[in-house]
């Protein structure tokens, strides 16, 4: 006989009502911001009641590939304390919308394969799973799911599991967490931007769990996005005084979904033109009085560093940037491109009657790397033409070349000296003293 979980929530996490539970989920769909064309396989949502997360949780459950078969649900315990990663025993669970089939065989593979147990006990008071699930019913029609329920364990087993299963692409995950809890809004929001920094820089060191209930599910996706080379973009973010309008005491909310490549190369894929527009919208903004209002998603609002570079006849008319990620792109490229038009020394401020002529480019920066070299021969040998940016550093001089520079000096001798002399050193310096770093950038280039 077929063992069938009822609904444990519904009725208080959600509405227990098919109809005002559909037009609710409706609701969510008719007012998603979500602009993304991409289609994922893993994403973080919140769990809160539906009224106050169910949007996001909708966003990013909806970013999922629509040709999956089955949706792991990784989520924290509230309720019941146990070690490890939990198993639900039930063939289907069911909510108002009616009953979703549990892949018992995968369930039994976890069971052999990573030591976990199945505890109905504990998985079937708890909300963090059941309330993703009408969300997922909503949005695919023919879909299995693997509810594994996270305990007192390392969050490689979250990691060892995404590596075992994500190489089949019937397979999507869903990390169930919400975000800080019960701070003023004030300060909810500070600790909420810090945890999304973390998560989109890939750097969980110092992490904390009062960041985010499923912090282990979070930091397991980010280690599996670190050993792919993957990235994880943002949705959104809010909390719950959005739906409530109480900031006295507030739960956060964030949703993410992960890329299967770097963050900048996403948003040159698929956002070069706004890019590009929102560089020239702020050009023009220079000459006018109004307010710079361009709609954006949420990528540009992560950390993010920056060239902006203005050409005129093909000539250098202005070049400005960021070598390291200390704001949201968005900032960074806005500032850039004003900076670039009206604050580089090497060049009078760009005229209104210029505009027509400029052409923008923008140059979107990794993180640079120190290079480790015994001496000049063995940085040379190091350095590779077309791919690094480099930055050099003695004392108090430093100077930067983007890898676009490699197109007018090929030569890896001539590119550094040429950039030590635009540091203020002489072609021929070198000390004990001298560092050198790499970085890559993704080129947006006006056509």
């Amino acid at each position: 006989m077929l063992k069938i979980k009822e609904p444990s929530v519904a009725g208080s996490f959600y509405t227990n009502d098919k109809q005002t539970l559909e037009n609710q989920i409706k609701k969510f769909a008719d007012e998603s911001k979500n602009t993304y064309e991409y289609r994922t396989r893993a994403v973080i949502v919140p769990h809160a009641g539906l009224v106050y997360s169910g949007r996001l949780a909708y966003e990013g459950i909806s970013q999922i590939d629509r040709n999956v078969k089955n949706i792991f649900i990784f989520a924290p315990a509230h309720r019941v304390a146990f070690d490890g990663i939990s198993l639900s025993g039930f063939d289907k669970w069911k909510t108002p919308l009616g009953e979703i089939d549990v892949n018992q065989t995968i369930c039994k593979e976890l069971e052999e394969n990573f030591n976990a147990k199945f505890n109905d006990n504990a998985i079937a008071p708890e909300h963090s799973i059941e309330i993703e699930v009408p969300i997922i019913q909503s949005v695919f029609d023919e879909v299995k799911i693997v509810p594994v329920l996270v305990g007192r364990a390392d969050f490689n087993v979250v990691t060892a599991i995404l590596n075992e299963y994500y190489p089949n692409t019937e397979n999507a995950f869903v990390i169930s967490s919400d975000l800080s809890h019960f701070l003023t809004d004030d300060k909810a929001k500070s600790i909420d931007r810090k945890t999304a920094e973390m998560i989109e820089a890939g750097d969980m060191n110092g992490f904390r769990f009062e960041q985010a209930c499923g912090a282990l599910g979070i930091a397991g996706l980010v280690e599996f996005a670190n050993l792919n080379e993957y990235s994880l973009i943002r949705i959104d973010m809010t909390n719950s005084s959005a739906a409530s309008g109480d900031k006295s005491s507030v739960v956060g909310y964030g949703c993410w979904f992960l890329y299967e490549g770097d963050k900048n190369e996403f948003i040159k894929r698929y956002y070069w033109d706004l890019t590009i527009d929102i560089a020239k919208t702020t050009l023009k903004a220079l000459f006018s009085d109004d307010k710079i209002s361009i709609k954006y998603p949420q990528v540009f609002d992560e950390m993010g560093a920056c060239f902006v570079t203005l050409e005129k006849f093909g000539q250098l008319r202005g070049c400005i940037g960021s070598i390291i990620a200390h704001q949201p792109l968005i900032t960074d490229l806005v500032q850039h491109a004003q900076d670039a038009a009206f604050n580089d020394y090497r060049f009078n401020k760009v005229t209104e009657n210029e505009l027509k002529d400029i052409k923008v480019s923008i140059s979107l920066l990794t993180e640079p790397k120190s290079i480790e070299f015994s001496d000049e021969e063995d940085l040379l040998s190091k350095m590779v033409p077309n791919v690094d940016g480099i930055i050099i550093k003695d004392g108090r001089y430093q100077a930067v070349y983007l890898p676009v520079v490699w197109e007018q000096l090929p030569d890896k001798r001539e590119f550094l000296n040429s950039l030590k002399m635009k540091a203020g050193l002489s072609p021929n310096h070198f000390s004990k003293n001298f560092e050198a770093f790499r970085f890559e950038s993704i080129y947006i280039k006006e056509h």
